[in-house]
Parts: C-alpha cells; sequence; structure tokens
C-alpha cells in the first residue's frame, strides 16, 4: 500500500478508534442505560435476553430472526438512525457496510456501481453479480443486471444486507444480496412531510404522505396507505452532467380476514441526463468538472420511462409463514452513446411463491423453508448510427443518409429474451448449547434467446439461443455461544451468467449471441462472529475465501469508444477481511467499516500476454468508512469519511487509480414542533476539503479515459417540513 493511501486510511480510521475505544473501556456504569441496539432493525425484542432489542432480519426468505442464529454475514443500515441523509443515490444508504463499496460517478446517465467483495466491479452500467430487492420484490432482471437510476430511495426506511454467496437461495449472483425495505406508512390517520434539497447545480423536492385506519369490526382489520413524489433536476456537478427527473411511489396495504395484502407502484421519467465520460490522467489533474470531449460531439445522454407493479401477499399457516408476489414492469430506453444511438423497449414479469415452517415438536426443533422464483424479461433492441457530429451540410452517406438528424442508419434490430426459473429448500436443525446447523440447495435455468430481425444480402441472420443452468448448494453452522455473540462458518457455491448485454455486444459488432462466452461459477469459505458487548457497542468480523472459474472481465472495443466487450478468465482467487463496528454513547454515536481484500489472476491469457498474478482492477485493497453523530438536544452533527487504497484499472495492472480520503460534513436542528409543524434545516459540504480523485475506475478503457471523479467539493440545504 502507498505511504499516501496508507496515509490517508490511518488519518480516516483516527476518529474511529478513539470514539469506539473510549466506549469499550468504558465502565460498566456508563454504559448500563440501554438506548437500543445501535442497528436494531425491529422493536420486537429477543426471546432468550428480554432487555436486548437483537437484529432481526427476514433477507433470508424466513421469518424475521435474530442474525446471531444464521450462518451468514448479514449487516443492516437502519436509515432512521443517521440524520438528514442526502438519498441522491445507493452509496448515502450503504455507507459503513463492510465488503460493499459504492463508487458514485458523478454522472446521471450511469447507475452508482455497488461492488460486494469485488463482485459487481466490472459493471459498465447498472448493477452486476449482486442481487437487489424492494421489499422482497426482485429488482433485479432474470439476466442479473440491475439499473437503479428508477428506484425511488426517498421512502426507504432501512436496508438488509447478505455480504457474500446466497445463490442457494437467490440464484443468479455471486456478490450477495440487498434486500431494500419501504418505509411504514403514518400511524395517525393523515401525516405528511415535505423536503427540498439544493446544492451544486442539482434541487431536489420530495413531498410524501401517509395514513393509517384500524376496524377490526369488519372484514380487513388494518388499511394504510404512503405516497411519494420526487422531482430532480439541474445542470450537475460536471459539464454535460444535467439531469431532468421525477418519481412517483406509492404503496398501500391492508389485513384482509388474516391475509396481509400489499400493492406498490413506481413511475420514473428522465428525458434528460446527459453522459459526461470519463477522463485521462491529466484531465482528472487538471479539473475533475470536465467532460469527454466525444461524448458532447456525439451528444451522450440517456432518456428513460420505466414503471413497475408488484403485489404481495402473505399469509400466517400453521407453524409458518407463506409469501407470494406477483409484479410487472416495462422500461423505455433512449441512450445515444458515442459509437451508436441504442433504443430498448423492455418489458418484464415474474413471481414467486415462498414457505417458511419451524416444527418444535421433535427432539431437536427443525426448520424448513422452499420456494419457487420465475421471471420473464423481453428487449426489443434496436442499434442506430450516431449521426450527431455531422452537420447538415455534409453529403449524405449510406451511415447517415439525411446530415442534421441525430439518428442514423440502423445497424442492429433484433429481440432479446432471458427466462429465469429456479427453486430452492432449506432445512435447519436447532441442537443444544445453541447450535444452528443449516444446509439449502437451488437450481436455476436461464435461457436466453436472440431473434436477430436486421437480415439482409450482406447481413447474416445470428439468432441464436442459449440454456444455462447450475445447483447451488450451500451448507452453514452457527453457534450461539450466549445470547450477544455468535460464531458462524459456511461453504457456499454460486453462478453467475452474463447478462444478456454482455452475451450481445461482441468484439465483431455482430448481432445474435457469443456463445464462447460462459458463466462464472464461485466457491467460498467463510468464518465470522459478532457480538453485541455492554448493550452498546455492536461488532462484527468475517473471513473468507473465493475462487472463481472463468470470471467475467470486461474491456473497451478498440476504435470504438463507449462499447465494451466481456471475456472469460481461467480462474481467480479471493480473499478477504470484513469489520464493523458501531457504539453508543450518550450523546454520541460511531459507526466504521474497514475491508481488506486481496483479488488476483490465477490464470489468465489474453492473447501472448498472461496476467496471472495480476490484481483484479477496479478493487482497492484497503477500503474505509465510517461516521460519527454528536445531538445536544435539538442540534446535531456529523461527519462521514471514505478511505481507499489505490486499485488497478487495467488487467495488466500498468495503470492505477491513486488512494484517496474523503470527508463529509453536515450540521442540522430539529426545532420544536408548532400547531403540529416541526421544521428541520441543514447545512452540508461534500468532499469537505476539496479532494481530486476518481471514486470509480472504468475497467481496461480505451483512449486512456480509465477515471470517474469523485464529486468536487459541494455546499447543499436541506429543509425539510413535517406535519401531522
Amino acid at each position: 500500500m502507498p505511504p499516501r493511501a496508507a496515509s490517508a486510511c490511518v488519518r480516516a480510521l483516527a476518529p474511529v478508534l478513539l470514539a469506539a475505544g473510549s466506549t469499550l473501556l468504558a465502565p460498566p456504569a456508563l454504559v448500563a442505560q440501554q438506548r437500543a441496539d445501535s442497528v436494531r432493525v425491529a422493536v420486537r425484542q429477543d426471546s432468550t435476553a428480554r432487555s436486548l432489542q437483537s437484529v432481526r432480519v427476514t433477507v433470508t426468505r424466513e421469518a424475521a430472526r435474530t442474525s446471531f442464529e444464521l450462518p451468514f454475514a448479514i449487516s443492516t443500515a437502519a436509515l432512521t438512525q443517521r440524520p438528514a441523509l442526502r438519498r441522491t443515490g445507493v452509496s448515502d444508504l450503504l455507507l459503513a457496510v463492510p465488503g460493499v463499496q459504492v463508487q458514485d460517478r458523478a454522472n446521471p446517465s450511469q447507475d452508482q456501481r455497488i461492488a460486494m467483495r469485488g463482485f459487481g466491479a466490472r459493471s459498465a452500467f447498472g448493477v452486476r453479480g449482486v442481487r437487489l430487492l424492494r421489499d422482497g420484490v426482485p429488482l433485479s432482471l432474470p439476466d442479473g443486471q440491475t439499473p437503479t437510476d428508477w428506484l425511488d430511495l426517498e421512502t426507504i426506511d432501512r436496508v438488509d444486507i447478505v455480504r457474500g454467496t446466497a445463490a442457494a437461495l437467490y440464484g443468479n449472483a455471486a456478490g450477495g444480496v440487498i434486500d431494500m425495505k419501504s418505509r411504514a406508512p403514518s400511524a395517525r390517520p393523515f401525516a405528511a412531510e415535505a423536503r427540498v434539497w439544493d446544492g451544486g447545480g442539482v434541487r431536489r423536492r420530495n413531498v410524501q404522505a401517509s395514513g393509517s385506519r384500524s376496524d377490526s369490526s369488519g372484514l380487513w382489520q388494518r388499511a394504510a396507505w404512503l405516497g411519494s413524489f420526487t422531482r430532480t433536476n439541474g445542470d450537475g456537478p460536471r459539464t454535460w452532467s444535467r439531469l431532468d427527473a421525477t418519481s412517483l411511489f406509492a404503496r398501500g396495504l391492508a389485513t384482509v380476514a388474516g391475509t396481509r395484502l400489499e400493492l406498490q407502484g413506481t413511475r420514473y421519467d428522465a428525458p434528460r441526463a446527459e453522459n459526461t465520460g470519463a477522463l485521462t490522467a491529466v484531465e482528472l489533474a487538471r479539473d475533475p468538472r470536465l467532460p469527454d470531449s466525444l461524448n458532447i460531439t456525439r451528444r451522450s445522454r440517456k432518456a428513460v420511462l420505466q414503471s413497475q407493479v408488484a403485489l404481495l401477499a402473505e399469509r400466517d399457516v400453521p407453524g409458518g409463514t407463506v409469501r407470494a408476489s406477483l409484479f410487472t414492469g416495462a422500461r423505455e430506453l433512449d441512450n445515444p452513446l458515442p459509437f451508436a444511438i441504442v433504443a430498448v423497449d423492455r418489458r418484464v414479469l415474474g413471481g414467486g411463491v415462498h414457505g417458511a415452517w419451524r416444527f418444535a415438536r421433535t427432539a431437536w426443533p427443525l426448520r424448513f423453508g422452499a420456494g419457487v422464483d420465475a421471471q420473464r424479461q423481453v428487449d426489443e433492441r434496436s442499434n442506430f448510427e450516431n449521426c450527431a457530429a455531422v452537420l447538415p451540410t455534409a453529403p449524405a452517406t449510406a451511415s447517415c443518409p439525411r446530415p442534421g438528424t441525430e439518428r442514423g442508419s440502423t445497424r442492429l434490430d433484433q429481440q432479446e429474451r432471458a427466462v429465469n426459473v429456479g427453486g430452492y429448500g432449506r432445512m435447519e436443525v436447532e441442537a443444544p448449547h445453541g447450535i444452528f446447523a443449516s444446509a439449502a440447495l437451488r437450481y436455476d435455468r436461464v435461457q436466453f434467446r436472440v431473434r436477430d430481425r436486421f437480415v439482409t444480402a450482406t447481413n447474416a441472420n445470428d439468432s441464436g439461443d442459449r440454456t444455462l443452468g447450475a445447483v447451488s448448494p450451500m451448507v452453514g453452522l452457527a453457534w450461539r455461544a450466549t445470547p450477544r455473540w455468535s460464531v458462524y462458518a459456511n461453504a457456499s457455491t454460486a453462478f453467475e451468467t452474463p447478462t444478456i448485454t454482455e452475451l450481445t455486444n461482441q468484439v465483431t459488432g455482430a448481432a445474435g449471441l457469443n456463445t464462447q462466452l460462459e458463466p462464472q461459477r464461485t466457491q467460498t469459505l467463510e468464518v465470522g462472529t459478532q457480538a453485541l458487548l455492554w448493550q452498546r457497542v455492536r461488532a462484527d468480523v468475517a473471513l473468507f475465501r473465493a475462487t472463481v472459474l472463468d470470471e467475467l472481465v470486461p474491456f473497451d472495443v478498440p476504435n470504438q469508444p463507449g462499447r465494451r466487450a466481456f471475456r472469460n478468465a481461467g480462474r481467480t482467487s479471493r480473499a478477504g477481511a470484513e469489520t464493523s463496528l458501531r457504539a453508543q454513547v450518550g450523546a454520541l454515536e460511531v459507526g466504521s467499516a474497514y475491508t481488506w481484500s486481496t483479488f488476483r489472476f490465477d490464470r489468465y491469457d489474453v492473447g501472448g500476454a498472461s496476467f496471472a498474478g495480476k490484481p483484479i482492477p477496479g478493487v482497492p485493497e484497503h477500503y474505509l468508512q465510517g461516521f460519527v453523530t454528536a445531538r445536544a438536544r435539538s442540534l446535531f452533527s456529523t461527519a462521514e469519511w471514505t478511505g481507499a487504497s489505490r486499485a488497478s484499472a487495467n488487467d495488466a495492472a500498468t495503470v492505477y487509480g491513486a488512494g484517496y480520503a474523503v470527508w463529509n460534513w453536515r450540521v442540522g436542528l430539529s426545532a420544536p414542533r408548532v400547531a403540529g409543524v416541526r421544521v428541520d434545516p441543514v447545512l452540508s459540504i461534500e468532499n469537505l476539503f476539496d479532494r481530486r480523485y476518481a471514486s470509480s475506475l472504468v475497467v481496461n478503457a480505451t483512449r486512456n479515459r480509465f477515471f470517474e471523479p469523485g464529486l468536487p467539493r459541494r455546499v447543499s440545504l436541506v429543509v425539510q417540513v413535517r406535519w401531522e
């Protein structure tokens, strides 16, 4: 690790060590009064320790359970405990989660990249390698990709994360699972709030309303609703980074004849999100606000219209719970890129049924869970020549027959389908002395189909089909040594298919499916421990080692700017350690997470070059995040930091992104309520010391444009008004 990067990490770590150390060494008398578990996700108390409000999760597809009984590395981000979050990206929600790195590209046309244990770092857009859900409904498509631009983050209340392989429960993913939980409606008949955020050339306004009503005498016992409207627009922090977007989210809940029902709907309309592009090292050092000039010349941007509706049902049955979901969605994308104009019309349909039971009459209690998931995606995809740079006075050509018109001749016209069907079963034995032994098995079948509609005398029919499937087993053991301390271990496998975009982006530019690109397969061994100390300090440590066969590696196609293709590396190895610490003493709350990652190519040849022993690009070896929040009556102040060591930007490890340390700071006031109305102003400064750095790397980029700059210093004002 270079001295500068090490120094940056030490400087960022120092406040955490000081605050956490003072908490750990404090006498019990100073910490006897329990405020609550600092990462509490439910108010239900643990049956074995009434004084302990333990972390309970449903991300493992069971009834809500304490994480001390589960053989997984599980984290929970309780967002209500972090005041005045910006909620402008998933990075705000996943701060200080060990093993998770969210790379903000400061580019409204590109989603923030989520990498979990390095899986997902290959993503050119959207999320790869990690399964995303909202209230248990898949956000990830059947081929494994997840666009996140359309998510309504204003209504997310908490996030549950399984770090590491969970393919035995969820299928096609190697990195883990992120389940976002929606905010509960107000318990009052009506409540409303409005929030205005303005800073760095971007404005965001959100209005929410919700309410509840009970009627135990009728068919339904309880009904509740919540609605959210968000408007975001502005020129953005960089040249050519304008965003204009509107989002609507609504959910209705009711308990009818003992069945809990929920209906959700989302509508997202972004007619303009400009693609500012990546920079060279020289440009980054000169001015991180610069754009890629080619992106301006070709007017690179996107327009998105997306909607989704989901129906969920849950009912308690003898000994357990059964859940079912049905969802459908549509996405329209117009995406001018430097190499072409991409147009996609997508339709998605899916659903699932899951059950979990506990049998306590046996000598050792048994738990059993099983479920089936099915999802179908149909994309109507067309590519056109990008003629934005052709002047109206230029002569007509075959590629640009109408000079002055942006969309030129057709390059590709095809229908792409992906269908994923998977089923799983999980069995657990509750042995004496707090031992929980479990095993799970899942089978997935993913079918890809392309129908080429652009067939001419010089363009052959590239239609094709591929079916990829795998069995993913997992065994785990958890020992709850005390009500507040547990140790676990697991061995698991996962398979991850290329997305349909990765399968169809071929080096030759041909349509159809890349028959040479294989799914990557992962084998993981993991051990870990978690503890709640003195009811005020929560600690988590996980160690893992994974071997990946045929890892999917991205690279820019030479002489075709902005166009990515993929290939398989023979074998890679990943070893890492993840630690987190949360502590609360009086009015001071501290959280930190440190991740050590050593990821290497074991066998990887490209042409005549061997990259064996080189680090996997895009992932720093050392990554640290944390926050400190201090409260004094109605005032609060929060400092957040992120520190990372350098990371390679290409397979040959000849180009590196430098290490960095970045600080954010917020101060706010919770004013007294007057006539049921409360006004909370917040002042925020991001990148407090205006550090120039690359928050994201474009792996194996061409034209030396490896670096996507982090946000420059940005001062913003947030005002929130609540009424109930």
